[in-house]
């Protein structure tokens, strides 16, 4: 899908690359780039794909606003805040294999995954997006929701718009409740509100209740992909947050309540005028919801 876009694509990364590496670190990913774009087999990728960190170092990017508005450019969703040198050499090393062969290609790919340490995954799971043929990643990036590595599940779940292109309906379910338990932020979650879908809010629904019977709290965030599937049971949930003495609690039910074409909620949120008109003019939004989760 995205190979008609692959030489601007690692023309870009070069260009960021370029800018934050030492030469030596230039000369070096150049020289391998190069031995992996005339590989036949696609072995010249696994050594230097390896050993990147050793000749490039793992150094944060520090991308300007116009960069980042070019990669979402380049590829809608694409978003490498925060990318280290390695893992963007180890992309641009992955776009340069020859792809012309889906199966030859995936494979080599695959065989990386299988051989993967923590930082190699984060690279290869991040680059997902940008790669040639991404039906052919669909098993492994699902597998690779499991993973008990922060870092790694970040990497898939997290600003990469990879699951919201290609998950079934069942593993972006998944993933979603998984982003909850974890403690990570929803807002992070690209496609989340054009995925929503009604098994997804019963499922964080009865999350809830389980929370609630424990004597827990809910992330506010949670209501979010719920609000568009509020029925005669989940109106039960949002009647619950009006009724707390949580104000963010109260403004995710008036959200919620927003999104849905409910009568119930409808009337719930026309009893909260204030909240309302917030709702309408933009000054509650669920960015403001996710901003108060996080430094609550």
């Amino acid at each position: 899908m995205y190979s008609n876009i692959l030489p601007t694509t690692i023309a870009f990364l070069e260009q960021l690359f370029n800018r934050q590496a030492t030469p030596e670190a230039a000369k070096w990913l150049k020289e391998k780039k190069d031995l992996v774009k005339s590989s036949e087999t696609g072995k010249e990728l696994y050594l230097p794909f390896s050993a990147a960190p050793r000749y490039v170092g793992k150094s944060t990017l520090s991308l300007t606003q116009k960069e980042l508005e070019q990669a979402n450019q380049l590829r809608k969703g694409f978003t490498p805040r925060h990318w280290t040198t390695d893992q963007l050499a180890r992309t641009i090393l992955l776009l340069s294999l020859p792809h012309e062969n889906a199966d030859n290609y995936s494979k080599t790919i695959l065989k990386l995954f299988g051989t993967a340490d923590m930082g190699e995954l984060v690279a290869l799971y991040a680059a997902l997006p940008l790669l040639p043929h991404p039906e052919k990643f669909v098993a492994q990036a699902t597998e690779g929701i499991r993973t008990n590595m922060g870092n790694v599940y970040e990497a898939i779940a997290l600003n990469n718009p990879y699951p919201s292109e290609n998950f079934t309906e069942a593993a972006w379910n998944q993933m979603v409740l998984k982003t909850i338990f974890t403690g990570k932020s929803l807002q992070k979650i690209y496609g989340l509100d054009e995925r929503t879908n009604s098994d997804l809010a019963r499922m964080l629904s009865d999350y809830a209740h389980e929370r609630w019977a424990a004597g827990r709290t809910v992330t506010p965030e949670l209501w979010r992909p719920v609000g568009p599937h509020i029925n005669q049971t989940i109106i039960r949930d949002i009647k619950k947050l009006f009724a707390s003495q949580n104000e963010t609690e109260h403004e995710a039910a008036a959200l919620a309540c927003a999104q849905s074409g409910y009568p119930e909620a409808q009337a719930l949120l026309n009893q909260h005028p204030l909240l309302k008109l917030k709702i309408s003019e933009g000054q509650l939004n669920w960015s403001h919801i996710s901003q108060k989760a996080i430094t609550a």
